[in-house]
């Protein structure tokens, strides 16, 4: 076995346990798509162009609640801006790689792959390190994929009439429940909260989420400065 092989499988063993919370969500993003009227191919493509199941949620979320496609496509980029952390994060390690395995590589840079091959990177000193981003990032690419295309044959056998958008809120309540835990984190997010069902009806062109998320970071900030001193 070569090294890079070795490597390559080395990033899909450390990025599938992980893999195990993303299939419920690739499968409800599947099956609301189809459930808010686009179609399998737009689904799809979604999913390929994309690739960010928090963003790919979000946008349906706003879609559903009648958003403008600038409101839309402003909240997609921002939650995928933290994309521009990961590649600033790794770029040391792959500073010497060409472009072409740069541009593959940020395709691939999602959440799991880029926690578990950081922590590789730091470990491992060996050239071709990166193919295990690259292991771990198909990884998540194969699922995330496969399971959108299992909701979207799911979402066509449910009758329109069962009315599944209830489902985004509740994929984002799942997601947040570890961070109830914490005191900081359940008043920045009862305050955001609080800023997004007020403003649904008053701030304009349905930017609620934009503001609601903008006043949760600027809350965290001051939050996190007062409970250092």
């Amino acid at each position: 076995m070569t090294s890079n092989l070795r490597i390559f499988l080395k990033g899909i063993m450390d990025v599938s346990p992980l893999m195990i919370p993303v299939v419920p969500f690739g499968l409800i993003f599947g099956v609301i798509a189809i459930d808010l009227g686009f179609s399998p191919i737009e689904t799809m493509g979604m999913s390929i162009i994309i690739f960010g199941g928090a963003s790919q949620i979000i946008l349906l979320q706003l879609f559903s609640g009648g958003a403008s496609s600038l409101v839309i496509i402003s909240s997609v980029g921002a939650v995928n801006s933290r994309h521009l952390l990961y590649g600033a994060v790794v770029s040391e390690h792959l500073s010497d790689l060409k472009l072409f395995w740069k541009i593959l590589i940020s395709y691939f840079l999602v959440d799991q792959a880029f926690a578990r091959s950081n922590e590789y990177f730091k470990n491992n000193n060996n050239s071709n390190k990166y193919f295990h981003l690259i292991g771990g990032g198909v990884t998540c690419w194969i699922i995330w994929q496969t399971t959108t295309f299992l909701g979207i044959v799911l979402g066509s056998f449910i009758p329109e009439k069962l009315g599944l958008s209830f489902a985004v809120p509740l994929t984002f309540l799942a997601l947040l429940v570890n961070d109830f835990r914490k005191l900081l984190n359940l008043a920045v997010i009862i305050i955001s909260g609080l800023v997004a069902t007020l403003g649904y009806n008053y701030i304009p062109y349905k930017a609620y989420v934009i503001v609601a998320g903008l006043t949760g970071l600027f809350v965290a900030m001051i939050l996190t400065k007062i409970f250092k001193k």
